[in-house]
């Protein structure tokens, strides 16, 4: 593959790569796999303010942040591995047949981080990047709306604009 993509080779070489996906194989099959039933059964609920989540996923999700997973595509200078999408891609479809719904955490998390990486204020990008490649902090997608269901070609909501910076979220979620 390398021979065929010289490109991949400015980022990182076979040896480094198959590095990461051995690693990667090995977190995925001895830490997350394993919580599988309890990500199914379990699920996640709301008690006394906070989320709680299956048994075993906050340790998971540590083991996984600790090791740059997070961050496997991200941009080196705000933490990331810097990876192309061809090893992560990779990556995220072992953690997916490992647990689906562990995946969902990381998955949410690096689309808010290329949205941000893509859009965001280099003020912005300092501020939230570091934190969720590290695993500190996590993103989300709030997109269901009554009249939309998860077509986000139909959603009404708009993040509004305030003098101060901040933005005023506009519309109707059902989540």
């Amino acid at each position: 593959l390398w021979a065929q993509l010289p490109a991949l080779a400015e980022v990182a070489d076979e040896d480094t790569a198959m590095a990461i996906l051995e690693e990667a194989g090995k977190v995925t099959g001895e830490v997350i796999a394993p919580l599988n039933r309890s990500g199914d059964e379990e699920g996640c609920s709301w008690r006394e303010g906070a989320v709680k989540t299956p048994a075993g996923f906050p340790r998971a999700y540590q083991t996984y942040a600790e090791g740059g997973w997070v961050g496997v595509c991200g941009a080196p200078e705000f933490g990331g591995m810097g990876m192309p999408k061809l090893i992560g891609a990779q990556v995220e479809e072992m953690v997916n047949s490992a647990n689906m719904s562990f995946a969902l955490y990381p998955m949410l998390t690096a689309g808010a981080c290329l949205s941000i990486l893509n859009h965001a204020s280099e003020k912005l990008k300092a501020k939230y990047l570091p934190n969720m490649y590290e695993g500190r902090w996590a993103g989300s997608m709030c997109l269901t709306e009554p009249h939309a269901g998860t077509d986000l070609g139909i959603i009404r909501t708009k993040a509004e604009p305030q003098a101060d910076g901040s933005y005023k979220i506009v519309g109707t979620k059902i989540f």
